[in-house]
């Protein structure tokens, strides 16, 4: 008894879960719906009723929980085992490359075309405010002269 709570003890701080913790949590569970068995029919309350099939609820999940981590845990060491028999030099489980072909020119044009400045350049890092004012004013700027544009 003195090694199951030890075990029970470590498991605590081991992740995952351990076999130790499930026996553990089962019995936990199972004490638990036989004392919600005893307060039912001593009480003829409907809650102890509904606390038992929550209980019930909760117990059926950890336990479905469980099952699935040790089903993704035995896929990924199924998957391992896989890639360490393949070797290094296969890639059976790489990802596609595309392959463009060069032969043939790439549309559009090969020429560079030189964009003309417009406007003055201006200081921003002036001691006129801060940058968001800055920034702010000059937008307003941009938007008049758009507007004296049209």
């Amino acid at each position: 008894m003195s090694a199951f709570l030890t075990d029970l003890f470590q498991s605590i701080f081991t992740p995952g879960p351990t076999p130790t913790l499930l026996v553990a949590t089962n019995v936990a569970f199972a004490c638990l719906q036989g004392v919600l068995l005893l307060l039912l029919v001593a009480t003829y309350s409907i809650h102890f009723a509904i606390l038992s099939s929550l209980s019930a609820g909760l117990w059926w999940a950890i336990n479905w929980f469980v099952a699935e981590l040790k089903a993704a845990q035995a896929a990924e060491d199924e998957r391992k085992r896989r890639l360490e028999e393949c070797g290094p030099g296969d890639d059976t489980e790489t990802e596609a490359e595309t392959v463009i072909d060069t032969r043939e020119p790439m549309p559009g044009s090969k020429e560079v075309e030189v964009a003309e400045r417009k406007g003055e350049l201006k200081d921003r890092g002036g001691s006129g405010g801060n940058k968001s004012e800055i920034s702010t004013e000059d937008e307003w700027e941009r938007v008049s002269e758009s507007e004296k544009d049209k």
